[in-house]
């Protein structure tokens, strides 16, 4: 068999393995992304109602009683307003900083198979990774937090700015033009280089560890050890900035 047929029998993986891992990435960040939305949004509720509690009385409820009150006084499904534009962040961030920091770790800063990786050169591709991803998702991001204001805005009896994700995506083009679309990007792109240099340094040290020094072998158990060693760190090293999706 020729070369190229060669390469043609190949799965999907190993022909275009950095295309399938951005495409897993990012089903796998829409899906936690839509699993914990509700969360998500009553904790923007809970702070938006903190905001205004200069003004009238506002019903704080909890976490709990916030999320049961909108399925009750709204319907269940205004548990995910306002998903599409943070399901469209993640797709991008996330797919971009886990294609970007293996491409570093492999072809840049040379991790050999079966060997060590130092924490140094983990630290250097976490951070430029999480810079990365978060500079191409800053227009997404942006869309997202502006379609959260808008529960504000509503609060306050202010009419509505935004019919829907793609409209305010083109009014904020239109008024601010395309580097509109990056207005805040410095801060978040500070934010999230922190959090995946220790999210992505975390998980990736712990799993090379796990697969040099013990029995496992790189499956879902080894993966999942290393996953809750990194949600451990994002909330010790992050505290409350940590997104509920970076681990």
């Amino acid at each position: 068999m020729s070369p190229a047929g060669e390469e043609r029998s190949l799965p999907l993986p190993e022909r275009w393995p950095r295309a399938s891992k951005f495409a897993l990435s990012a089903c796998a960040a829409a899906v936690a992304e839509l699993v914990t939305f509700p969360l998500d949004l009553t904790k923007t509720r809970l702070q938006i109602q903190g905001e205004a509690a200069a003004g009238p009385a506002v019903p704080y409820r909890g976490m709990l009683r916030t999320a049961a009150g909108i399925a009750q006084e709204e319907g269940v499904w205004k548990l995910w307003q306002g998903a599409t534009p943070a399901v469209y962040r993640h797709i991008v961030y996330t797919g971009v900083r886990m294609v970007t920091y293996e491409h570093l770790r492999d072809s840049v800063l040379g991790r050999a198979e079966g060997e060590s990786f130092p924490l140094w050169k983990a630290v250097v591709g976490g951070v430029s990774a999480g810079a990365i991803g978060q500079f191409f998702a800053s227009p997404t991001d942006l869309v997202k937090v502006q379609m959260q204001m808008e529960g504000k805005r509503k609060l306050e009896g202010k009419p509505l700015r935004f019919r829907g994700v793609h409209h305010a995506f083109l009014k904020i083009l239109s008024e601010g033009g395309v580097r509109g679309l990056w207005a805040g990007w410095v801060p978040n792109v500070q934010r999230a280089a922190l959090v995946n240099m220790g999210d992505l340094t975390t998980y990736d040290t712990v799993k090379q560890f796990l697969l040099l020094n013990t029995t496992l072998v790189d499956n879902s158990v080894t993966h999942s050890v290393s996953s809750v060693c990194c949600c451990w760190q994002c909330l010790l090293w992050a505290g409350s900035s940590c997104s509920g999706n970076s681990c």
